[in-house]
């Protein structure tokens, strides 16, 4: 079935923040005392908070403060790596390239929604696009659906059988996968291939500049 509608993660597949949110996130740990190697905090980068907290810090203090250490990360983001966030090669190129070829274009972030708009406007995207959905619109962030199954009711009335994902995480492709739709992954965040193959990519580009130069080969063209 030809691919009608395409839904983007941002993070690590539209700008180059993988490095930067993983930065934030532990200085956060830090402040409340733990103390985590960047490697392993950036594994978990592509997860919300609210499944990225858990993983490093006790549950009795994620249920108490979690929602100031989240409020104090994303301050710290805003404030302090978000001016140095750049978008890939090519987005808007990518992006201009699928309206032509009269693709719908979604994007699916679990960022907050000034965030987004951030990105945004580095990715010059804002004229091309035809919706998007950020943390507000999900009750649970990837790897659980909710984000995508968001981004489907965008993308109406196509169906999930005539939309795919692009996204650079195993979480993007869990998630999409739970929602009933499929996945082509970019290498652009920095997770291995084989993690983005096992976790249900069955395509794999390096980055949005890479897919658009490939893009007569692509899922994208051939369905």
């Amino acid at each position: 079935m030809a691919i009608e509608a395409v839904i983007f993660d941002v993070d690590g597949t539209l700008i180059d923040t993988v490095d930067l949110h993983a930065a934030s996130w532990r200085e956060a740990l830090h402040r409340w005392g733990v103390d985590v190697p960047h490697a392993e905090v950036r594994a978990q980068i592509g997860k919300g908070g609210d499944q990225l907290m858990p993983v490093f810090l006790p549950k009795e203090l994620v249920e108490k403060e979690g929602e100031e250490i989240e409020a104090f990360r994303k301050q710290l983001f805003m404030s302090d790596y978000l001016p140095r966030a750049r978008p890939f090669p090519k987005v808007r190129d990518l992006f201009v390239r699928l309206r032509e070829d009269r693709k719908k274009i979604v994007l699916a972030s679990s960022a907050k929604g000034d965030e987004l708009e951030r990105y945004i406007e580095l990715a010059n995207i804002k004229d091309i696009i035809q919706g998007a959905t950020s943390s507000s619109d999900a009750e649970r962030s990837k790897p659980y659906p909710d984000i995508f199954l968001a981004a489907l009711e965008e993308v109406a009335p196509f169906t999930a059988e005539q939309s795919v994902v692009i996204g650079d995480t195993p979480y993007d492709a869990q998630a999409a996968g739970k929602a009933g739709l499929r996945t082509i992954g970019v290498l652009a965040g920095g997770f291995p291939a084989e993690e983005l193959r096992q976790a249900g990519c069955a395509d794999l580009y390096w980055d949005a500049a890479d897919l658009l130069e490939k893009y007569a080969d692509s899922p994208l063209a051939r369905g």
